[in-house]
């Protein structure tokens, strides 16, 4: 019976237990947050407390953090101000505002200031990360007071960049001083208003990237970023300009940042990861560096250089140019006389319109009249459409010198029509003739020569290689560095050789242990793999990727430097029978998850889509945590824009690996990777190689032994022995049906890499059946290791080609 005055006694205090263990969202005029007590959004995304950023703990503020992230902070109250230590105390004063008092001298270190504060006020912290006071019982928008209108450096979806016309409030975005302190830096990120709108940052008073005008459909020079989950938007009427994001499902969240270097940044986060990802950065290329080129001039990122002066225009000063300083801009090459000379207008499309710095705007007027009213001014210099919408409207006309205009390509153009002397124009078309039969006559002179032009061709591939090495910008090693790293290029430092040359290992000056790639003088697949490996991987940044350092260029030297891998490349392990009892099924598991991430960024989030057409054990590195790299560009690929598929006469690769339509057709794709993963992820489970694997009752090989292990239901007879603790049989089962659908005969049957790596991670995913491998019955040859200039042994289901080259 003493039971029962227990259970009373719970039931009376359970509302103020639940109350205690669960952090609120709401903070009532009678209540306090001090250090370690915090507020929650109801959704668990935010949280607002007390907190110092730095290990030494001098200085406290008071900030909302993502509750899953504490170290990422989204805004700082007293950024200004902070507190000398943790005592601190956020509550609300008698007047209805939200002050943070010292709680050793009582005086008041930050208060929300509101105009519009009354008593009976609370705080609440909403889902969205905006702390707002309102009246106790007023449940609309209709805050008293908001933190989303004074931003920090983070915008989050819902909170408005730009000015409340009403009132001139201006909310922007300002960089914290440093990583450790978040008082307001000089970097400062929001929209001007004048004219146009115009997206700037600032470092002090000097603008170092500009995005804009707005033309009624975005930012001049911002390509639209398209997410079906997440919508952008400008607001522009007599009481707003604003502009801001929204996110239309909360399966990601999203936020942007400015840091004390000036970089935007774009951070997503999907449902259930536990890490964020960067999906737009603001300085991706050289070109949005505001005014780079100077004046009457025009950047171009495709271009080496960067820089040229508009047509028309010359260098100020050639000798700045000639040393890539191009700020003293351009000048005319043919004076303007106004009323004397014939004026016409050079249309230049495609391109960020110059800075709004001497201009007029009618947003009345057609482009026709705008020309005609440019035309009577001897200061207008240029003119364009302000709203580039339902045919363009709206007049811009810049006076004076053009600042900031970049290439700019989007599905819709905006043009700039700018002065010139009509004798300027006219002699571009004499210009035009003159090269027209100037290239007619070298095309000439090409034909007849086309036997010299056979044997320089060679010396013409090396240097166009060298070309392109150079335009990348890839750190340079002068050969006696690289030769004195490598003990004269010693046969003791030798750690592999392939169809291109050597590679030793080697170690620099500092003490950095490095991988030399050198090419051999009389390969000429060689030059080709040196070229694609530095124009594909050079800019390529995954922890799955191999990282190039730098390259070699002297003579006849083609040397590639590569981050040293002390363990070597995973064939050394697997298939090695001592070596392979090193890696634990956990680590191989890791090793398959490293491979399948690296390809996903190569496949989809890379700059362009590369397919590597050569993904085998041997290519595949491990650094000394046993990490894999993916490496050997050589013969890899980029796709653009939407292309998914493309063909080859010439087939290179190496047989075991590659897909039934690339060896048989030439077709490659993402797909033909994917085979190739599936390959070489059974490699792994089995530690068995596909070409050489034999069997004493049937003559498949891996693929075909494994699909007759998987329909009779003995699919773990495949493992490699392992029999640890951590062994998980239905993991491996997991990784072996996932291996037989990446090496099904038709690449439709395939999945994709995003797909695979969600098979691979997450157990509750359900998996479709396997169908037929392609190349796994093999005929009855016994196939051994081979030099790659022997003749391998055909699958009955594949036919010849005109070119085969195995590597």
């Amino acid at each position: 019976m003493e039971i029962f005055p227990s259970i009373f006694l719970y039931i009376l205090l359970f509302p103020l237990l639940s109350e205690f263990c669960s952090a609120s969202d709401t903070l009532s005029s009678n209540e306090t947050i001090t250090y370690g007590k915090t507020l929650v959004s109801s959704g668990q995304s935010f949280e607002l407390g007390i907190f110092s950023p730095s290990d030494s703990a001098r200085k406290w503020y008071i900030g909302i953090w993502y509750k899953k992230f504490p170290e990422i902070i989204v805004w700082v109250a007293n950024r200004e101000n902070p507190l000398g230590n943790s005592s601190g105390v956020l509550t609300i004063s008698s007047d209805g505002d939200l002050v943070l008092l010292n709680d050793t001298t009582g005086f008041i270190v930050w208060s929300s200031n509101s105009s519009k504060s009354e008593p009976g006020t609370v705080a609440q912290l909403l889902e969205s990360g905006n702390l707002v006071l309102r009246r106790k019982y007023d449940n609309t928008q209709n805050y008293v007071w908001q933190s989303f209108d004074f931003p920090s450096d983070t915008l989050l979806p819902g909170m408005k960049m730009g000015w409340n016309l009403s009132t001139g409030v201006n909310r922007y975005l300002t960089s914290w001083k440093d990583d450790d302190d978040p008082s307001p830096g000089d970097i400062t990120c929001g929209l001007d208003n004048i004219g146009m709108p115009q997206f700037v940052v600032r470092k002090g008073s000097e603008k170092i990237l500009r995005k804009g005008p707005w033309n009624g459909i975005q930012f001049g020079g911002s390509a639209r970023w398209s997410n079906p989950f997440y919508k952008t938007m400008l607001v522009y009427n007599n009481e707003e300009l604003y502009y801001m994001g929204n996110l239309v499902d909360n399966s990601i969240s999203i936020r942007n940042t400015v840091n004390r270097s000036g970089l935007l940044q774009r951070y997503l986060l999907k449902k259930g990861e536990s890490s964020w990802t960067v999906i737009d950065s603001s300085q991706n290329n050289q070109c949005n560096q505001y005014g780079l080129c100077g004046a009457n001039s025009i950047c171009k990122i495709k271009n080496r250089p960067v820089c040229e002066c508009l047509y028309g225009f010359v260098p100020k000063s050639q000798s700045q140019w000639d040393v890539l300083d191009w700020s003293s801009g351009c000048v005319r090459r043919i004076p303007l006389r106004c009323q004397q000379d014939p004026i016409k207008f050079l249309k230049l499309g495609g391109v960020q319109l110059p800075d709004l710095l001497q201009f007029s705007l009618n947003k009345s007027t057609s482009l026709k009249e705008c020309r005609a009213e440019c035309l009577k001014s001897c200061s207008c210099i240029a003119y364009a459409n302000s709203d580039i919408r339902e045919g363009g409207s709206g007049c811009f006309m810049w006076i004076g010198d053009l600042i900031d205009i970049r290439e700019f390509s989007e599905e819709k153009q905006q043009f700039i029509y700018i002065r010139m002397a009509a004798a300027e124009l006219n002699n571009n078309k004499k210009t035009r003739l003159v090269l027209i039969l100037v290239v007619s006559l070298v095309c000439g002179m090409l034909i007849l020569g086309f036997l010299i032009f056979c044997l320089i061709k060679k010396r013409k591939m090396k240097r166009a290689s060298d070309d392109n090495v150079k335009d990348i910008e890839l750190p340079m090693f002068d050969l006696t560095t690289v030769t004195n790293a490598t003990k004269n290029f010693s046969l003791t430092n030798m750690i592999g050789e392939g169809g291109f040359g050597i590679v030793y290992k080697g170690t620099l000056p500092t003490g950095q242990e490095v991988a030399v790639k050198r090419l051999s003088k009389n390969s000429g697949q060689g030059l080709q793999e040196f070229r694609s490996e530095v124009i594909l991987i050079a800019k390529l940044q995954h922890r799955n990727l191999v990282r190039l350092l730098g390259c070699c260029l002297e003579g006849d030297e083609r040397m590639l430097i590569y981050e040293y891998m002390p363990n070597k490349s995973l064939d050394h392990f697997i298939f090695d029978e001592h070596r392979k009892t090193l890696i634990t099924w956990k680590k191989r598991f890791e090793i398959v998850m490293g491979i399948s991430r690296g390809l996903l960024y190569l496949h989809q989030d890379s700059r362009l889509r590369i397919i590597h057409r050569d993904l085998k054990t041997s290519n595949i590195l491990l650094d000394s945590n046993l990490n894999p790299k993916i490496a050997d560009f050589g013969l890899a690929r980029s796709f653009g824009g939407d292309q998914t598929e493309s063909k080859t006469k010439r087939v290179v690769g190496t047989h075991g690996y590659m897909s039934p339509e690339y060896v048989v057709d030439g077709k490659f794709s993402v797909k033909s990777d994917v085979f190739s993963f599936g390959v070489l992820l059974l490699e792994i489970l089995s530690g068995r190689k596909n070409r050489t694997f034999q069997h004493p009752d049937h003559h498949h090989n891996l693929l075909g032994h494994a699909w007759l292990l998987w329909k009779e239901g003995r699919a773990l007879e495949l493992v490699d022995g392992i029999c640890e603790p951590l062994f998980v049989e239905s993991e491996v089962l997991r990784c072996i049906q996932v291996g037989l659908l990446c090496v099904q005969k038709l690449l439709e049957d395939r999945p994709a890499m995003a797909s695979i790596v969600v098979m691979l991670s997450n157990e509750g995913v359900a998996l479709p059946q396997p169908k037929e491998p392609g190349f796994f019955i093999e005929r009855s040859c016994a196939e051994t290791d081979r030099s790659t200039s022997e003749e391998i042994c055909l699958t009955q289901n594949m036919v010849t080609i005109s070119v085969l080259e195995a590597r």
